[in-house]
């Protein structure tokens, strides 16, 4: 199974007990999945999923596959291979189509370490294996030589690149040409020029506060109207900026709530934002919006 387009990594609502919120869970799954994109993301970054044990990304894992109709890509990747290869088994036992498996986090690996992680967790794997390389969390921008030599195993489908970073991603597109292999842009300001380089798609943080308009930047750029879908994602710098690099979890999920997305609330330790945050990015919201509105 390959993925292609717009793929979401959703949010994870909790209550304010700090307890999944199931039914806002399936909520959101069926609304993202009504504005347009292409596949889901349960358990990954802006899922939170550093905040959830084993046995609470299998069970949310399970209510994303059970509400989703379209393709659900779980995060399934622990500092220890043994627990990676664990969740995997088990996102696949609950429905997953595919994993995708965050390089180790923590301590730092060499790249023959980190090679030979994922070789085994893809050998152990039911189901299809995603790459996934946030230099941001982990310290550690996977090698595009050591993406090559995965993108030839038989279980090793393709790689999310959060790095924003254009050389390194065109890269993996270019040394993983001769592959059945899936580059996957994973930060919303560079989507169109991700896939103006080569990439099949994105997994986009951004997506969880527009779904629509993220979507329609790829639809843009698969129809050929690419000084269009450039035009679109420069409008979303900003707010991508916002719920990304500058407020993170929480503030993504406030930017949710102004489109009236089931959100819940962050897990502690993450704090709530401000007043003053809240505001700001309702206005980004509502400018990205109205921007689109216009072209």
């Amino acid at each position: 199974m390959f993925v292609s387009g717009t793929g979401l990594p959703l949010a994870t609502p909790f209550d304010e007990s700090g307890d999944v919120d199931e039914a806002a869970l399936r909520s959101l799954v069926e609304a993202v999945e009504a504005a347009g994109v292409d596949f889901v993301v349960p358990c990954g970054s802006n899922g939170e999923a550093v905040h959830l044990d084993v046995a609470e990304r299998t069970r949310v894992t399970e209510v994303v596959a059970d509400a989703a109709t379209l393709p659900v890509v779980a995060g399934t990747g622990h500092p220890s291979e043994r627990v990676t290869v664990e969740q995997t088994r088990a996102a696949a036992d609950v429905g997953a189509d595919a994993a995708l498996v965050v390089s180790p986090f923590y301590h730092q690996h060499d790249a023959g370490a980190i090679a030979t992680h994922y070789e085994r967790v893809a050998d152990a794997s039911p189901i299809p294996v995603y790459l996934y390389s946030v230099p941001k969390y982990t310290g550690t921008t996977l090698p595009p030589r050591t993406v090559q030599s995965l993108a030839t195993h038989e279980n090793v489908h393709g790689i999310k690149d959060s790095s924003g970073d254009l050389e390194t991603l065109q890269r993996y597109v270019t040394l993983t040409s001769g592959a059945d292999f899936d580059v996957l842009v994973g930060s919303g300001s560079v989507y169109a020029a991700g896939l103006d380089a080569g990439a099949s798609g994105g997994v986009l943080a951004l997506a969880n506060v527009v779904p629509d308009l993220a979507s329609e930047v790829y639809d843009l750029h698969a129809n050929g109207d690419d000084d269009a879908a450039r035009a679109l994602n420069r409008d979303l710098v900003e707010l991508n900026r916002a719920v990304t690099a500058e407020y993170g979890v929480p503030g993504l999920k406030a930017a949710m709530r102004s489109r009236d997305y089931a959100a819940g609330y962050p897990r502690r330790p993450f704090q709530p934002v401000s007043d003053d945050v809240r505001a700001e990015l309702v206005a980004l919201v509502d400018e990205a919006l109205a921007d689109a509105s216009v072209e």
